[in-house]
């Protein structure tokens, strides 16, 4: 537990870093086997870009130097709650992990918070805010497309 709130602390002064740069107030750090790996902070604001949050920078940095996608056996210490986009690329990644310091209730009187988001996802599609439709759609010229990538990953 010692360890955790050392990378927790951590992203905590990412985050504050990244604010003073005028950036949003979230910072990750992502660790395996005691050894940190890569770091990243919420950079929306300077890159116009909805999907670059601390964690996912953090990810795709993990992910880089690692040279692959799995991130098995690493913990991510985020200063914030992290949002379902984080939380779902983190499950994708294989991430083992997670702990956060600032949670989505302290989050709330800032606008800082994903509870909104989460429950609306827990929606069924068809209360959700967003339209969704599974809409079957296939190319009557070419082979079914998973059916193509099933074949392809089998000749490598």
């Amino acid at each position: 537990m010692t360890d955790a709130r050392h990378y927790l602390r951590e992203a905590i002064r990412l985050a504050q870093a990244n604010m003073e740069q005028g950036g949003r107030p979230f910072g990750a750090v992502i660790v395996r086997d005691g050894q940190v790996l890569a770091t990243g902070v919420n950079q929306i604001l300077t890159t116009n870009d909805p999907t670059s949050h601390a964690e996912l920078n953090a990810i795709r940095a993990a992910s880089q130097q690692l040279g692959t996608p799995s991130l098995a056996g690493c913990a991510v210490y985020a200063s914030g709650h992290p949002c379902p986009m984080c939380m779902a690329a983190m499950r994708l990644a294989g991430v083992a992990e997670v702990a956060y310091a600032y949670s989505n209730d302290d989050g709330e009187p800032f606008g800082l918070s994903t509870a909104a988001i989460y429950a609306d996802l827990a929606r069924p599609f068809e209360q959700q805010s967003m339209k969704i439709a599974y809409m079957p759609v296939r190319l009557d010229d070419a082979e079914d497309l998973y059916a193509q990538w099933q074949r392809r990953q089998a000749g490598k």
